[in-house]
């Protein structure tokens, strides 16, 4: 295993604070929507993360980093995560863990290291409500258009030019949206193994530099609320158990219903916040409701 410890480059630490602690989105109320507009995740995309500040559960996107979400299902169903602690959190920004060594130089040592999935390519099967373009600017110098897949705010190449595509397919990457889950790496590239870090706030920066496979539904209140420290004084908190929720016994099992980010009733939450003058570069403004039973 690396010497080096896998931590976050400093490119996440050069966003001004101010934008740092920009407040969380407000959920609608979510009765206002029918039956047909919501979905039910896949049960084995669902993490249920248990920890000494509270429960927290997770949506995996196994469509924008397939092995980063293999990866850390496989370990949890191994049990790998239990017990282990948040040994790096910044405030407003993130809280990190995933590393049986708790310092940040761990991981799993029998596994490889995971190629970078910082971007995905992006086809007509994937159910994709836009929010609008933006234009180029210093970070992405070309024309973007920003929306939502499956709840996850997205950003990437325009959808039209698809039809150009020998693959009938654009690139694009998932956006650190406060509540976003991504893989931990060192500054060399393919280096992310076990370790990941839960976002406390929106931060840019980390935007197609880092991968994101999953984001919060429910319990971003616990995140936020993690024990700060670089690294985190003892006691430290913890992930107390960690499971997939398809191996939960049903008597015990939540139930989750997250509105469909591709049906009308989205569709009228983004005619809304378009019309209170949001613009397309605010994607992680908008919240998607999420049912929690």
């Amino acid at each position: 295993m690396k010497s080096a410890p896998i931590a976050l480059a400093a490119l996440m630490l050069s966003v001004a604070p101010a934008a740092m602690a920009a407040p969380a989105p407000k959920t609608p109320a979510a009765p206002q929507y029918p039956a047909a507009d919501w979905r039910t995740p896949d049960a084995d995309n669902i993490l249920v993360i248990d920890t000494s500040r509270g429960r927290v559960i997770v949506e995996l996107a196994p469509w924008a980093a397939p092995a980063s979400v293999e990866r850390v299902r496989m370990l949890v169903k191994q049990g790998f995560y239990d017990g282990l602690t948040f040994f790096r959190v910044v405030d407003a920004f993130m809280a990190q863990t995933g590393d049986p060594k708790n310092d940040g130089t761990g991981g799993a040592e029998s596994l490889p290291d995971l190629r970078d999935e910082f971007q995905f390519r992006r086809g007509r099967e994937l159910p994709f409500m836009s929010l609008g373009r933006v234009a180029p600017d210093n970070a992405v110098p070309f024309v973007t258009e920003t929306g939502f897949i499956n709840g996850f705010a997205v950003r990437g190449a325009p959808q039209m030019q698809m039809m150009a595509a020998a693959d009938g397919k654009v690139s694009g990457w998932g956006q650190f949206c406060a509540g976003v889950l991504g893989m931990a790496k060192a500054t060399a590239p393919d280096t992310a193994n076990s370790q990941f870090f839960l976002m406390r706030q929106t931060f840019p920066s980390l935007d197609a530099n880092y991968s994101v496979f999953g984001r919060v539904l429910s319990g971003l209140e616990a995140v936020r609320s993690i024990k700060v420290g670089e690294p985190v004084p003892a006691p430290r908190d913890v992930m107390t158990r960690v499971r997939v929720l398809s191996d939960i016994p049903d008597a015990e099992r939540p139930s989750i219903q997250v509105l469909n980010t591709a049906s009308p009733s989205f569709k009228a939450i983004l005619d809304d916040a378009r019309a209170s003058g949001l613009g397309a570069g605010s994607a992680c403004d908008i919240a998607v409701p999420v049912r929690i039973g």
